[in-house]
């Protein structure tokens, strides 16, 4: 079989051979816990188990001694962009986060790697990996081996494991009444992606897009080490919303969004007003809507944004009000000037309530 080819015999674009891209890829909420409970199998649960699939965490944690635990998370997707190399730093920086999001230090890699070996050329797949290893080199990790498989749509991720101390361990269930919620990197990389399929990203939408993708969550590190930080996670495929929801569930509390607050990359509510909205937005709020108590001025427009899903996207934290100052000081050591207090954690049935 030849290598597939556009109409001016270049190699085709990435997002032309996925259905998805991104975390945008993932299986809605409420399918995938249908699945889940489908499955009717009881897993061993071994008490060095920290964290597992109960409240759908960011990674598994198994303490190993006294003061150690390992962090081991998997994240792989289709395309998000065209550019192998930004593919493949996209899609390392977003597996990595999970480990982040945990507290936690990563140590090495592994590479999952999928792709359709008779329809791209063996380049463009050496610079996907390319891009994987220069963002695996920027957290100071090896990738130590992986796995390889021929694909009909390209595929590409890693196993992140790394390592925390569990008195600094920080799940997405410890939120408490009164705490303040803060987001870490603006929303609306799904519109961006969906814009950029339909070829509507100047080189300035597209370098804001890349940047934010790609800025490894390293603020997770220094988080961990505050007792005011109770709870964290990071932003993906089922949006501000559902991640926020899980927060919500896990702790048992509700959560109030302050929809003025919440940062977007420049142009996001101009894409989506435009219409570029992906599918698994619409999947995603078909979810877990029922669980979101919308105010009357937040519109159509807003929950677009709100279910987007984001790719590599930003850490959230419940924090003490005290703790605010280091929390967004914690942020801005790392770059992330767009870090801002989106809410708060109040008493309640668990659920979401936006404003």
């Amino acid at each position: 079989m030849t290598q597939a080819s556009n109409t001016n015999g270049a190699p085709p674009r990435l997002t032309q051979l996925s259905h998805g891209g991104g975390c945008g890829c993932k299986i809605a909420p409420a399918v995938l816990r249908q699945i889940l409970a489908a499955s009717g199998v009881a897993g061993i649960v071994p008490p060095q188990l920290l964290v597992g699939t109960e409240t759908s965490d960011d990674a598994a944690v198994y303490q190993i001694n006294e003061t150690q635990a390992i962090v081991a998370t998997t994240d792989f997707f289709m395309p998000i962009v065209d550019d192998p190399y930004d593919f493949g730093r996209i899609a390392a920086t977003n597996a990595i986060s999970d480990v982040y999001a945990m507290g936690g230090t990563p140590l090495f890699a592994l590479a999952l790697v999928g792709m359709p070996v008779n329809v791209l050329p063996l380049e463009t797949i050496g610079r996907i990996l390319a891009g994987g290893e220069s963002v695996c080199k920027a957290a100071g990790i090896p990738i130590a081996g992986g796995h390889t498989i021929d694909s009909v749509e390209p595929i590409y991720g890693l196993v992140a494991i790394g390592l925390v101390d569990p008195r600094h361990l920080k799940r997405n269930s410890g939120a408490r009444p009164g705490d303040k919620l803060i987001l870490g990197k603006p929303l609306g990389v799904g519109v961006y992606s969906a814009a950029l399929k339909k070829e509507q990203l100047h080189s300035g939408d597209y370098a804001a897009m890349v940047d934010a993708t790609t800025r490894l969550n390293t603020p997770g590190q220094l988080l961990a080490c505050l007792d005011g930080v109770h709870a964290l996670t990071d932003v993906t495929g089922f949006g501000l919303l559902g991640h926020l929801l899980e927060i919500a569930r896990g702790s048992g509390l509700r959560a109030r969004l302050n929809l003025a607050d919440i940062p977007l990359l420049p142009r996001a509510r101009e894409f989506a007003a435009a219409g570029y909205i992906t599918g698994a937005s619409g999947r995603n709020w078909a979810s877990y809507g029922a669980e979101v108590s919308l105010a009357a001025s937040v519109g159509d427009l807003d929950r677009a944004l709100l279910t987007d899903p984001q790719t590599s996207g930003g850490l959230l934290v419940a924090c003490a009000p005290d703790t605010v100052t280091e929390v967004l000081s914690a942020f801005l050591q790392h770059g992330f000037n767009h870090a801002a207090v989106v809410g708060e954690i109040v008493d309640g049935p668990a659920g979401v309530e936006v404003g």
